[in-house]
């Protein structure tokens, strides 16, 4: 019997990394893998985009663009390289303006893609309408996206077969031209049975010549049942990944996939399990000094309840590793699922994913809906698109008040063409007053990075990688810093410093010998802690010792969770120390500065 032919992409090198490593993997460490990749006959590889495009310049100290260039170089002129891409966001988490858009696909075409797999996490379909068009402008192919999910227990009114189909249909009445169609889980959370019936429905629509992939996870434990009712069902398309980044919150495994398709009519690519096998021990050398997080090996029996995606899983639960609150993950994915039943049902794909996560994790550090996420917030008033369903009334009213924006059913493109920061002249401007060169594909960097895109064009943004060494000199080292604690009602200001070194004195007499070294002579006042709200890293600094502040002016930024948290003065008064400086890790409670 004649095997139907599936076209396998492999996601390891975008995908994969960014499920397992947060995305920071160099190339050098990565390029003998893909080498062998293509020797075993791999045709179609997701090579950038995503968040794979920030974070290179964010934590590699990397070009993307350099990057994706090499990439083509190593694979030759033939093969399918593709991209991810966040419809009106682009590799942004907020919108681009038309001529941003239009900018992102121009450079994405000059540096070697040939296929833009193009998503709005909301199923707006007017969000994938320009964007496809620049795609087909410049001569890439345009893979139109269905996002998709399970709603938690209980929940209805979205994301079912009747749901994708209206929606699918949409796309063709707008005459959005594309050349082929996935639909696209990254929660890993769709029950096998409606992708069987899903698949079903969008082959009788298109015929039988269109091609119609599906993307999944394995974060809920279902994806290789999903794929094969893909298959069943008539799909032409799915992705794999290598091991170690395949399983767990990453695609399963092409050996497994190989494996689950014995004695099935599936020829997957054409692969054969013994050279694949080959491909993965290359893999796995090549990553072998990096730290693999515990949970992206894991299936987890809380995601059908709260569809946190596994692209963005590991990179969170990192984050609060680094923070030194791993401990309240458990909450915060617990907390998910309230946020996700009032939101509106967007598919919980970047950046719709982030906003959740970021309420979710809002909602734990600072109480019940006590603080909007912008983004969330933002999302549910209508700055992002119309949601599948109208999100809870008490919540859209609290982010209004909150944000001190109204609701709005404007086109998100108009907003942000009338956004000058989102324009190319802006951004060049930017460059030019830093005297770096305005290439386009500087231009670009900044807008998608802002002030890190900057910061790496003039070499001085950071190096962050998690390798294995460096997470174990992490566990053995104690944090330095200084912390206020409350012993039976008494308030103490514990001190560590680099080595171990613990000083602990009560809290007046700490603010005496702060004020002490600061006064030099002076005579002492009373002085007032500022502490961090939040564990994170120091942004900016936005005061001195000595300035004279108002009562709520802001004194530092903090980045916590991608979400920049205002630190005020609690009152009016002059900044008396500062006790942190920028980029420095900060935890809950810790000391920031004091003012009297």
């Amino acid at each position: 019997m004649k095997k139907k032919y599936i076209d396998i992409m492999d996601t390891t090198f975008r995908d994969g990394f960014q499920s397992v490593f947060g995305g920071r993997v160099l190339m050098k460490d990565f390029l003998p893998a893909l080498d062998t990749a293509k020797e075993i006959g791999l045709n179609h590889f997701e090579f950038g985009g995503g968040a794979r495009f920030q974070s290179l310049f964010f934590y590699l100290r990397e070009n993307a663009f350099e990057m994706m260039d090499t990439f083509r170089k190593k694979v030759g002129p033939d093969t399918n390289l593709q991209v991810l891409a966040r419809g009106i966001n682009t590799v942004m988490l907020d919108t681009g303006s038309r001529e941003m858009i239009d900018l992102f696909t121009k450079m994405f075409a000059k540096h070697s893609t040939t296929t833009v797999r193009n998503f709005d996490a909301l199923n707006d379909v007017n969000n994938l309408e320009y964007s496809s068009k620049c795609i087909k402008k410049y001569g890439m192919k345009n893979e139109i996206v269905i996002t998709i999910m399970d709603l938690p227990p209980g929940c209805k009114g979205a994301h079912t077969p009747e749901f994708y189909e209206k929606t699918l249909r949409e796309i063709l009445d707008r005459g959005i031209e594309f050349d082929s169609l996935a639909f696209k889980d990254a929660s890993g959370t769709s029950s096998p049975q409606k992708i069987y019936e899903t698949i079903k429905m969008a082959r009788k629509i298109l015929g039988e010549d269109e091609h119609i992939r599906l993307h999944t996870h394995e974060t809920a434990g279902v994806s290789v049942a999903c794929y094969l009712a893909a298959l069943e069902a008539g799909v032409d398309g799915i992705d794999l990944a290598a091991a170690p980044v395949s399983g767990g919150t990453s695609q399963p495994d092409i050996i497994t996939m190989l494996h689950a398709t014995k004695r099935k009519p599936f020829d997957l690519g054409g692969l054969d399990m013994e050279k694949v096998l080959k491909y993965e021990e290359v893999l796995k050398d090549c990553l072998k000094d990096y730290f693999i997080p515990p949970e992206a090996t894991q299936v987890s029996p809380m995601i059908p309840f709260s569809p946190m995606p596994g692209g963005a899983l590991t990179a969170n639960t990192q984050m609060m590793r680094d923070n030194n609150i791993l401990h309240k993950y458990p909450d915060v994915i617990k907390a998910m699922r309230e946020v996700v039943e009032k939101g509106g049902f967007g598919t919980s794909v970047t950046p719709v994913s982030q906003f959740y996560w970021q309420q979710a994790f809002n909602n734990v550090m600072f109480g019940p809906w006590k603080k909007i996420a912008p983004g969330y917030g933002r999302m549910i008033l209508g700055y992002f698109g119309k949601t599948p369903v109208k999100p809870n009334s008490s919540i859209i009213e609290l982010a209004s008040k909150q944000l001190n924006l109204p609701v709005t059913k404007e086109n998100p493109l108009d907003i942000a063409d009338k956004n000058e920061t989102k324009s190319i002249a802006y951004w060049k401007k930017k460059l030019e007053d830093e005297n770096i060169e305005t290439t386009e594909e500087n231009i670009f960097i900044c807008a998608a990075c802002g002030d890190k895109g900057i910061s790496f064009l003039k070499g001085e943004s950071p190096l962050m990688i998690r390798k294995k060494e460096d997470e174990e000199k992490k566990e053995m080292s104690k944090t330095n810093g200084i912390y206020t604690v409350t012993v039976d009602g008494e308030k103490f200001v514990v001190e560590v410093a680099e080595g171990g070194e613990v000083e602990v004195k009560p809290q007046a007499d700490a603010k005496k010998e702060i004020v002490k070294k600061e006064s030099k002579g002076k005579v002492a006042t009373e002085t007032t802690e500022i502490n961090s709200v939040v564990p994170g890293t120091v942004w900016k600094i936005l005061v001195n010792p000595g300035d004279k502040v108002k009562a709520g002016d802001k004194i530092m930024i903090l980045e916590s969770m991608k979400m920049e948290i205002d630190i005020p003065a609690p009152q009016d008064g002059v900044i008396a120390h500062i006790a942190v400086k920028v980029n420095d890790t900060v935890q809950e409670g810790q000391v920031l500065a004091s003012m009297e």
